[in-house]
């Protein structure tokens, strides 16, 4: 049987250069357009129009303090009575 060589080589470390590179700052201009935006569809699909309404308040809601769960609660029954919603 043949005998394996092994050859040790010798290995030079080299120590490279740390170089810091400069980017190129430029500025960006944004255009300025007047171009008017579209009103967006309500969340879901659904709308709600208060547009010629004369009712305060006041009338909505009542005189007496009420929680805010109430509110809710009283906003949409005078939604639906009125029907104000728009699917």
């Amino acid at each position: 049987m043949a005998k394996k060589r092994t050859v040790k080589r010798k290995t030079k470390k080299i120590k490279r250069k740390t170089t810091k590179t400069k980017r190129k700052t430029t500025k960006t201009k944004r255009k300025a357009s007047k171009t008017k935006r579209k009103t967006k569809k309500a969340f879901g699909g659904y709308s709600i129009s208060f547009k010629n309404r004369v009712e305060s308040l006041e009338q909505i809601f009542g005189r007496a303090d009420i929680p805010p769960s109430e509110m809710t609660k009283k906003l949409w029954n005078f939604i639906k009575k009125k029907g104000l919603g728009h699917k």
